[in-house]
């Protein structure tokens, strides 16, 4: 991992946040889930062009949002086999700590729940429209995503 990455890891660890992202300038984030990169696709999908991306767990879902973003680099505290295996045949560069079958739910009894939706997809492409039902629906009901 070269320097700048490094300093966002540390970045990322030290601000206890979710997710920190540098492209032009360095940006924290700490919704749960894949909001963030979700928002930040919909809204401002220059943040994520060319942007390294510093991320504490990183799912299928989240790694197709970082795909369509056109993310350089990733590094995640903990990534999912499935992930993993998505970005790097994008040709992005990827660094993690840990690395599981599936990313789990939040009480441990099963996997994410966009983890589950994303399982069957081949692409990212195929990812987004399950993701944005997800968010909506998760928003819809007043709930932080998973």
């Amino acid at each position: 991992m070269n320097q700048e990455m490094q300093a966002l890891v540390d970045l990322l660890h030290r601000e206890a946040c979710s997710c920190v992202v540098r492209n032009d300038t360095i940006r924290m984030f700490g919704q749960r889930g894949v909001a963030d990169l979700y928002d930040m696709l919909i809204t401002m999908p220059s943040m994520l062009c060319g942007a390294d991306v510093a991320d504490k767990v990183v799912g299928k879902g989240a790694a197709a949002l970082m795909i369509l973003g056109r993310v350089r680099q990733v590094y995640a505290d903990v990534i999912s086999s499935p992930a993993y295996d998505m970005l790097k045949d994008a040709g992005i560069d990827v660094t993690y700590d840990i690395l599981v079958p599936a990313i789990r739910n939040r009480s441990g009894s099963g996997w994410c729940p966009v983890e589950t939706l994303c399982r069957d997809c081949a692409t990212a492409e195929e990812c987004l429209p399950l993701i944005t039902g997800f968010v909506k629906r998760q928003r819809g009901a007043g709930e932080e995503t998973e």
